[in-house]
């Protein structure tokens, strides 16, 4: 398999770890003067799971490295999928206040949920 193929999550983990921290230094710098504290909460849950999903993206690459998984896979596209929809919709919203943003937070939240479970039938295929 291209080398590229094989390291798309450990580069999306690493994109996705440095948009994190730039987030966040953003949140903590330049948004918190400009909107309230529970619109700058709602923007730091984002970067907190964005952060977390990044590494989760990195993990997902490096046991790709050893073993080629479909539920590995899958489980990186989830996370990937999550961090756009859950952590993207949160930030804009934030940032724009607009409500209806907060409809799509929710699929966001599932895409995260389907990718830990499938890391977790990978793991479980894995032992047999």
């Amino acid at each position: 398999m291209p080398a590229m193929k094989r390291n798309t999550f450990l580069v999306l983990g690493a994109i996705n770890g440095f948009l994190s921290v730039a987030f966040g230094a953003f949140g903590a710098h330049a948004l918190k003067t400009r909107v309230d504290a529970a619109m700058l909460a709602v923007f730091h849950t984002g970067v907190e799971y964005h952060a977390v999903h990044a590494l989760a993206l990195l993990a997902t690459g490096l046991l790709l490295m050893h073993q080629e998984s479909v539920w590995l896979r899958r489980a990186g596209w989830l996370f990937a999928l999550g961090i756009l929809l859950f952590s993207g919709s949160l930030y804009l919203l934030a940032i724009s206040s607009a409500r209806g943003l907060g409809m799509v937070t929710p699929f966001g939240g599932l895409a995260f949920l389907a990718g830990w479970a499938a890391l977790t039938i990978a793991a479980l295929k894995h032992a047999r």
